[in-house]
């Protein structure tokens, strides 16, 4: 399921951090302090990396 903005911008904090997919890698994490940062989850050489892209809302969901 595609993450829409409104589900960004209403995103609330939780005791521990929230993963929200938008697919192909890109997840939005929800810190317990209300931070909200973009991931990319790739694979290289059949490794588990992660990209870090930036804190919403400096960067946008078009963006990310």
């Amino acid at each position: 399921m595609a993450l829409s903005d409104v589900a960004v911008r209403t995103a609330k904090p939780q005791p521990r951090p929230v993963k929200l997919s938008d697919g192909g890698g890109l997840h939005l994490l929800v810190t317990p302090t209300g931070g909200r940062l973009w991931r990319l989850a790739y694979r290289f050489e059949g490794k588990q990396k992660q990209l870090a892209l930036g804190a919403y809302p400096a960067v946008g969901l078009a963006d990310a």
